[in-house]
Parts: C-alpha cells; sequence; structure tokens
C-alpha cells in the first residue's frame, strides 16, 4: 500500500512546491510510481511540471467540490512514473464551499484511499496557510515533511505548524507523524546558513533529514520549463541534492 506525505509549511517562500516537484521526479526516477496532489491554488507545482492550468478540464478541485473520480483528473508528466492531478485558482473557494460539507476535513482521505494501492508514493503540496484544505491534506498523509529554509527567522511560525499537527493528531489523525525537517536553500558560503542548520538540529535531532538542499541556480530555472531539475539538469547540484532526498525517505521506509 502507498505511503501518502504531505509537504507543508505556512510560511511562504521556503521551498516547498519545488520540493514537492524534483522530490517527486527523483522518486520516479527511482524506479516509484508517484502521484502528485497540487493542493495550492496557486499552482506552482502543475505550471512548474509542464501543465497548462488555464485549460485543465478536472483538478483537485473538482475531486474536493464535484465528487469526480480522482482518475479523471491524473495527468502524465514528462517524467515517467510521475503523475500529477493538478490545481487551479478554483480552488482558492474551496474552503467555504467545504465548510457546509458533512465530514469536511476527510473529503481529500476519501479521495485519495483508492489510490493507495496503484501509487507507492502520494505527495501532497500544500498552500502556505493552515486552513481547511491544509488540515485535509494532513488528515489524508501518513506522514509530513516539513521544508526550513537556512534563513533568517527560519523557525519562525513552526510552533504554530506543530501545534496544528497535535491537534490533528488528537481529533483526526492519530497515527499522522512527522517524516522530517528538510533544510532547503543552504549557501555553505554564509555563516547564517550554518548557524540555521544546526539551530534546527539542536531543536529536532534525528527528525532532520541528513540531505540538505543548496541553493542552486538550475532549481529556479527548471519551473519555467515545465519540468524538475532531473529533467532540466540531472548533473546539476540541485538534482542531485535530490536524488540523495528520495534514496533516503525510501530507506527510511525500509527499514
Amino acid at each position: 500500500m502507498g505511503t501518502i506525505i504531505s509537504l507543508a509549511n505556512q510560511k511562504g517562500g521556503v521551498g516547498k512546491t519545488t520540493t514537492s516537484i524534483n522530490l517527486a521526479a527523483a522518486l520516479a526516477k527511482l524506479g516509484k510510481k508517484v502521484l502528485l496532489v497540487d493542493a495550492d491554488p496557486q499552482a506552482n507545482t502543475s505550471s512548474g511540471l509542464g501543465m497548462d492550468i488555464q485549460h485543465i478540464e478536472n483538478t483537485v478541485y473538482e475531486c474536493l467540490i464535484n465528487d469526480i473520480a480522482p482518475t479523471t483528473a491524473i495527468k502524465p508528466t514528462k517524467t515517467d512514473n510521475l503523475f500529477i492531478i493538478p490545481s487551479h485558482i478554483d480552488l482558492v473557494g474551496a474552503e467555504i464551499e467545504m465548510l457546509s460539507m458533512e465530514n469536511r476535513e476527510n473529503i481529500l482521505k476519501r479521495v485519495l484511499k483508492p489510490m493507495r494501492n496503484t501509487y507507492d508514493y502520494i505527495l501532497i503540496d500544500c498552500s502556505p496557510s493552515l486552513g481547511l484544505i491544509t488540515i485535509n491534506a494532513l488528515t489524508a498523509s501518513d506522514s509530513i515533511i516539513i521544508p526550513v529554509q537556512c534563513e533568517f527567522f527560519a523557525l519562525e511560525g513552526i510552533a504554530k505548524l506543530l501545534n496544528t499537527i497535535k491537534i490533528i493528531k488528537s481529533n483526526l489523525n492519530p497515527t499522522l507523524r512527522i517524516e522530517g525537517f528538510l533544510l532547503t536553500m543552504y549557501d555553505a558560503r554564509l555563516r547564517l546558513s550554518a548557524q540555521v542548520h544546526d539551530e534546527v538540529r539542536r531543536h529536532f535531532g534525528d527528525l532532520v533529514f541528513n540531505t540538505v538542499i543548496s541553493r542552486n541556480v538550475r532549481l529556479s530555472e527548471a519551473p519555467s520549463h515545465g519540468m524538475s531539475v532531473l529533467e532540466y539538469d540531472r548533473s546539476s547540484k540541485g538534482a542531485k541534492n535530490y536524488m540523495n532526498l528520495a534514496k533516503e525517505l525510501i530507506r527510511r521506509h525500509q527499514s
């Protein structure tokens, strides 16, 4: 049965979407069948994998609100073994529409349940908020990856996210666990990066991934070409970082 992992941090600009795209692509390159769910109304994950978000008929919005089968919304990507349920700006209004729905925190869990037997990994790219759709993602997930950028105020807001996870564990998903904290935008030339790296490790210990994602121009360029960095430049530092992360994640699940 496949593993469902949310990538979440209500603080924007931490490399969450970059990680969603490239971790999913790296897992696919390693032979895993992967479904990426874009649960962010900005739809950057969708456009970053080459989806024409203006002309997609079925998205995660239709799955949540109109109860369409997720199989009708799944699209292939340029990477073998990697598929996506794209997002759309309509998702902005979904939270209001979901408020009146029965069992509203479990809608995404119900959508993804039949997909577990088809995919090895289902990754959910959450929006930078702790709203109802993010709560749905965490309720549907086995675990959560929390990207943390190696910059000033890196830990800002983490306490609020951890409290949300605690509430969800208590009320909606008792088996939810933190897969790991992922340090992103690391620059070995900067003392600040090293300080943040050490601070996060001091706070969270073994919950921090050994793999660190370095600042890399190729990582920034790849989405504008509608592809992962592994398709765009597989020899780049960014591509190697995400391959290492995927291998580390697989090892964790095998142990």
